[in-house]
């Protein structure tokens, strides 16, 4: 399978101009306009050495301790330090990013390279309009580490540098690419002789003879329940077609209330009225519910295609997970039952204020470097934005399924980004809508006013700065 045609062509259709990132009010930061103390340890440029690193500048690297983990992280240090033997490098690794960095970042004295990512994650609006990142554009310049004849640019899947980017500079590197959808074992399936449905009706038929086989049809992260909000935009989008995600990315009034996501918040509801989750998912968090349903109290989950690495530890043998896309509503559905959302994700920065910023743009591409990208796919079972990275290296089997889903969405890929302009909204204010609405406590209109009084919300706050999506 050619992994570079299926995700250029997923990837050229869903990601659009903005990172996978979000917000984190309050951070206050020095900022990056006085540069006396930055990029402390300068080498000479030099063909080998396009960047100008010092050889024996020490690195500092702090890593998102998530469902990558973080041992992807360390062999990317091992290729630095292998070609950089004098440098010291510092790895820290954590779940609470802005805890652990937000002071350094006000004080001036950030790491080298951040993983800016999780429920933690600082906050990517700040730190942008206080100019705390450095401009990559000198990295993408630069020749690629291991592909002769090629800059980085050029080795990058299309669409990552427009993801990364804020008012034309290139300031985050997102380097995963995750489709999202919904998940279930291919060995639970045809053992009972199941079969995933395509339509909504379907879906609903396979989820009453899934319960009276005793088994939960769904279960879901209560304590985050926005990942249950991904299936019913992705229903909606399918359903009344990608400005429907527009809308709701530019804040526009009613967007939350338009006909598609009436129908998607409707359809959705049946699973709840009909008790067709697992008691008690109220109460778990998003590795209590996936691991429930790898022990097989449930048929479905909602996840990101780095539940598979995320489980690898209490996956059971056999058990062979399977992304598949929303069902469809019905004929009128805009888009196709096989078009399923992607995106470019798990964004990395270089601070303005870093001490050897140029090591911190070498250590980028260490990581797009085609061996780089090999090693992390074959770590954590995940796509880089490596073109052909994926090329010769043998998929798990959750990600080969991840490989055929973008191949059968082709063109018809989507996303939207209102979680990465307004971090507050998906993270506080979807996610209590969510929680309500999954949980039985109010309806699906309520659900949807819920949301649109948060989106009203923001777009009221003018201490928030505003992106505009193009349709």
């Amino acid at each position: 399978m050619n992994r570079r045609e299926i995700l250029r062509r997923t990837v050229a259709a869903s990601l659009l101009a903005t990172p996978a990132v979000g917000l984190l009010a309050g951070c206050a930061t020095s900022g990056g306009d006085d540069k006396k103390d930055t990029d402390t340890y300068k080498g000479t440029k030099s063909e080998q050495n396009p960047l100008g690193v010092k050889e024996d500048a020490p690195l500092d690297v702090v890593i998102f301790n998530g469902g990558f983990g973080e041992e992807y992280a360390k062999a990317h240090e091992a290729m630095y330090k292998e070609k950089y033997p004098k440098a010291e490098i510092k790895h820290s690794a954590t779940q609470e990013i802005g805890k652990a960095l937000q002071p350094r970042f006000v004080d001036g004295s950030p790491p080298d390279v951040v993983n800016n990512s999780g429920k933690d994650q600082i906050d990517f609006n700040g730190l942008v309009s206080q100019n705390a990142i450095a401009d990559l554009g000198e990295l993408l310049d630069a020749p690629s580490l291991d592909i002769p004849g090629k800059k980085v640019r050029d080795t990058l899947l299309p669409g990552t540098v427009e993801v990364g980017s804020y008012d034309g500079k290139f300031l985050v590197v997102n380097y995963t690419y995750t489709a999202y959808g919904i998940w279930y074992s291919t060995k639970l399936f045809t053992d009972r002789g199941w079969q995933y449905g395509k339509t909504w009706d379907d879906h609903i038929a396979l989820c009453k003879q899934i319960k009276a086989a005793g088994i939960a049809p769904w279960t879901y992260p209560g304590v985050h329940p926005r990942y249950m909000s991904w299936p019913v935009i992705s229903t909606a989008i399918k359903f009344g077609g990608p400005s429907v995600g527009v809308a709701i990315d530019n804040l526009e009034p009613n967007a939350w209330k338009s006909d598609a996501m009436k129908a998607a918040a409707d359809a959705w509801y049946q699973i709840v009225k009909d008790k067709y989750i697992l008691d008690g998912s109220a109460g778990l968090d998003h590795i209590q519910s996936q691991t429930a349903w790898s022990q097989g109290k449930a048929a479905f989950v909602s996840c990101g295609s780095w539940l598979e690495n995320e489980q690898a530890k209490v996956t059971p043998a056999g058990f062979n997970m399977t992304v598949v896309p929303t069902p469809s509503l019905g004929a009128g559905d805009k888009l196709p039952f096989e078009a399923i959302r992607g995106t470019a994700g798990e964004p990395f920065i270089v601070p303005a204020k870093a001490k050897n910023l140029a090591g911190g743009l070498e250590y980028l591409r260490v990581m797009l470097s085609k061996k780089g990208a090999q090693d992390f796919t074959k770590k954590v079972s995940s796509l880089p934005v490596v073109a052909g990275a994926t090329e010769g290296v043998e998929l798990p089997f959750g990600l080969s399924t991840v490989s055929k889903a973008l191949d059968a969405s082709g063109s018809n890929g989507f996303n939207w980004v209102y979680n990465s302009y307004y971090r507050k909204l998906e993270r506080e204010l979807v996610d209590a809508a969510c929680g309500e609405f999954f949980s039985g406590r109010i309806s699906p209109a309520e659900f949807l006013d819920q949301c649109q009084k948060g989106a009203d919300s923001i777009a009221q706050d003018s201490s928030i700065k505003k992106y505009k999506r193009a349709a």
